[in-house]
Order: structure tokens, then C-alpha cells, then sequence
């Protein structure tokens, strides 16, 4: 297969040559610190040498046929410290993966739709501890379906011991459930609700969604499934517009993130839609996303979002600053400090079960997987944040070092293990 670079990245002379030329790609738009909180951060930097080996793994994923193409960037104190495009957006096009290439960030929405829920507290118009049944009212009338073993195996419908709230929604506790993993009776239940149907707004997917029970008591279980969809709708209802309307006034279009919605419009940007390998694509839509090119009533909190690695890269920034960026505030510097901290620790009482996919090593916010213990053989701090997504898209946010990482890359079916090397790689990088 072909290989394709941006720029010839060498481990020593090169590297500066290909990050000013990338960044000049994406020119006016790129995040710079700007007016951040006072903060400590480790006085630690980043080995050319060793940053050269990141990069040979990537050029041996595309090399081996296992991936088309990726985008990855490194920032630290504000600044890329590396940036390189490889391979190419689809092998059946050849045409070449560049910095603007646009990706199905799938559940790397969450985190963005989770900011958005937490400006409308920072504003006083929603609380962490409000009813989701003061702004979706069917939701006041859920139940939860408990299985029963015996001769007849039955589910049982229960009422709620207290009602879903907007915390629940933002950290996972709340009932909600996916149909597309795991085979408990709720959840078969969910794949047969047919909630994909038509071209359902999000008003309309959300009462879908409130006829169907609950998988557990709400505060009981780390359960990921469509509560940031529900969040999306609870924002429409606060905030009086639609999910994109609102995340595209207060984020989008003041952070510059000119490439981010959930579908992909225009026709002259569609063949820069990065595609998996051939084999390596969903048979039937995951979370209930088809093709991002497609235009739908449905703006998926959760799930729906594309856009680039300079649009999260600005996001990105803006959290890793405490909420600012170019000298505007987004967040207050307390309530990222609440998103980042752990909601649900042992003292909570929630419980984790087999998909438990943030991992024994971390607890999680509101919006993102938090860093609580280091993992054996690794350097990963404490207080790391961060979230990925089905097609293979990652990012996480690293205080300790005032750094981010974002990989773009489209590989259901690689994502996990390429997150793992790449995440050791970048880390065995930092000079200490």
C-alpha cells in the first residue's frame, strides 16, 4: 500500500520544520494558551529522539496494513511539540490524511456536550442536582427493569427509589443504558425499541427513550449508554434552542472550531471525511450514527459530532487552561476542577461492572475518565482526563505536565490497542 506523509519528520532536524509547516496549514485557528490560571505544572520536557519512535509506530500500523491513516498532536505549555500527519484519509481514494481531515469523533462528543451542560450551571439555569424530569417530564414516570430468575425468567418493573438528576446524566449513573453491547434483558430490550427509526429530532429520540426502563436504579452503577444524548435534550430545553445552535454560540464558534457539527454539509468538504480500512467498518450503525455525511434532524450528544484535530485541539486547550482561551472565559476554573475530579469513588457506593470502560485505575467526572492510581509499568499521573471513541479517535488532558494528546485516527476494530502503545510511547518521550 502507498504511503503518504505531510512532512518527512526526522527524529532530530525535521521535527521543527514539520511542526511550523502544520501549523501554518491550519494558520489563524490554532490554540494558544493565552490568558490562563496561575498553575503548577512539572518542569519536564519532551526527548526529539524518543518523540522520533512515536512516529515509527504509526508508519508501522499504515506499513502493515492495519490502518489507512492517522493525525496525532502533542501540545505542552500551549504549543505543539508534535504534529504529523500519516498515510492516507481512505485507501480506496489515496487521497492524503492532512490537518484538516474530518473525523467521526463518536463518543469524544460527550466530553463537548458535558461543557456545554456545565456552562448552563456556571450560569445558573441548570443544577447538578435538578430532576432530568423538571425539564423532560415523561422521565418522572420511569421505571427500572429487574430481572427475575426462577422457572420463568421475568423482568420486573420497579419504581425509581429517587429521581434521575442532571449528575446522574453527566457521570453515568443514571439508569440509561446502550443496546448495542451486553446481553441483559434491558438492554435487549433497547436493541429491539427501534429508537434509530425515521429522522427523529432529539425531542423526539428522548421520549423514545423515556418508554423504555431503566437498567438500574439511578446512583447505583457506572452504566455507558445514551445519558448524554438526554443531556443534549436537556440543554435544547434550557436553553430554548437546538444542541448544535447552542454549543455552536457559546463553544464553537468562539473557540474557532469552524469544522465541528454533526454532520457533514458540504459537499466540497465530504471527500476530506477520513474512512476506515474496508474491513474495518461497522456493519450496522453504532449508537445509532450512520453516515456522517448524511444530514439528520438527530444531534447525538453522545455520539454524533466530527470535526478535526484543530477544532479539539481548541477545546482541549481551553480545558487544560481552566477554562479559557485567548483571554475569554468558557468555564469557571472550580467547575472544570468538578468535571475532573472523581464522582465515583468507593466512598460513593456506585458500583462498576464488566464494562467498565474507564479501567481499575481511574474513577470519572462529569464528562471524562479521571486518573486516580498510576498502573503498573506506566508514568501516567494522577488527575489525567480524558475519553475516546468507537471509530478509534482519543485524547487526554494532563495537568501535571500542562500537556494533551489528540490521535485521529478511524480503526473500530485496532482502537484500543494502537491508544495503549501510542499512550506508552508519548509518555516514554517526557524527560524527566
Amino acid at each position: 500500500m502507498k504511503r503518504w506523509r505531510t512532512v518527512g519528520l526526522t527524529r532530530r532536524h525535521g521535527f521543527a520544520a514539520a511542526t511550523a509547516l502544520l501549523i501554518a496549514v491550519l494558520a489563524a485557528g490554532w490554540p494558544d494558551r493565552g490568558h490562563t490560571e496561575s498553575r503548577t505544572a512539572t518542569a519536564s520536557s519532551f526527548s526529539p529522539d524518543k518523540l522520533g519512535r512515536v512516529g515509527d509506530y504509526i508508519r508501522n500500523e499504515i506499513a502493515s496494513g492495519k490502518i489507512p491513516g492517522a493525525v496525532l498532536l502533542i501540545q505542552q505549555h500551549g504549543r505543539p511539540v508534535y504534529l504529523e500527519n500519516f498515510g492516507v484519509r481512505d485507501v480506496a481514494t489515496q487521497l492524503p490524511m492532512t490537518a484538516d481531515s474530518i473525523f467521526r469523533l463518536y463518543s469524544m462528543s460527550k466530553p463537548v456536550t458535558s461543557a456545554a451542560a456545565m456552562m448552563l450551571v456556571d450560569d445558573g439555569k441548570l443544577s447538578l442536582d435538578d430532576p432530568v424530569a423538571k425539564y423532560i417530564p415523561a422521565f418522572a414516570d420511569l421505571k427500572v427493569g429487574v430481572e427475575k430468575s426462577g422457572e420463568a425468567p421475568a423482568l420486573l418493573l420497579e419504581p425509581l427509589n429517587r429521581p434521575i438528576t442532571i449528575r446522574d446524566l453527566l457521570s453515568h449513573t443514571s439508569g440509561l443504558t446502550y443496546g448495542f453491547y451486553g446481553d441483559s434483558a434491558v438492554r435487549k430490550l433497547y436493541a429491539q425499541a427501534n429508537l434509530f427509526d425515521g429522522d427523529a429530532d432529539n425531542a423526539e429520540f428522548v421520549a423514545r427513550i423515556a418508554k423504555l426502563p431503566l437498567a438500574e436504579q439511578p446512583g447505583t452503577l457506572w452504566d455507558y449508554g445514551h445519558s448524554t444524548d438526554v443531556l443534549g435534550r436537556v440543554i435544547e430545553v434550557v436553553s430554548g434552542t437546538s444542541l448544535f445552535q447552542f454549543e455552536k454560540e457559546r463553544l464553537f464558534d468562539p473557540l474557532g472550531m469552524t469544522e465541528t457539527a454533526y454532520f457533514v454539509a458540504d459537499a466540497a468538504k465530504q471527500p476530506r471525511v477520513a474512512e476506515p480500512m474496508p474491513a474495518d467498518r461497522f456493519i450496522t450503525p453504532v449508537a445509532g450514527i450512520r453516515d456522517p455525511m448524511t444530514p439528520r434532524r438527530w444531534q447525538s450528544g453522545g455520539a454524533g459530532l466530527v470535526g478535526t484535530i484543530g477544532d479539539y485541539a481548541r477545546f482541549a486547550q481551553m480545558l487544560l487552561n481552566g477554562g479559557t482561551l485567548d483571554g475569554r472565559r468558557y468555564l469557571k476554573p472550580e467547575t472544570i476542577a468538578l468535571m475532573t475530579s472523581d464522582h465515583i469513588g468507593p466512598e460513593t457506593g456506585i458500583a462498576r461492572d464488566q464494562f467498565y470502560f474507564p479501567g481499575t485505575s481511574s474513577g470519572f467526572g462529569l464528562g471524562f475518565a479521571v486518573r486516580t492510581s498510576t498502573p503498573p509499568n506506566t508514568s501516567w499521573p494522577l488527575g489525567e482526563y480524558r475519553w475516546d471513541g468507537v471509530a478509534g479517535t482519543f485524547f487526554f488532558v494532563d495537568p501535571t505536565h500542562d500537556m494533551f494528546a489528540i490521535c485521529m485516527i478511524q480503526t473500530p476494530s485496532q482502537r484500543g490497542r494502537i491508544q495503549l502503545e501510542l499512550k506508552t510511547l508519548i509518555y516514554e518521550a517526557l524527560d524527566r
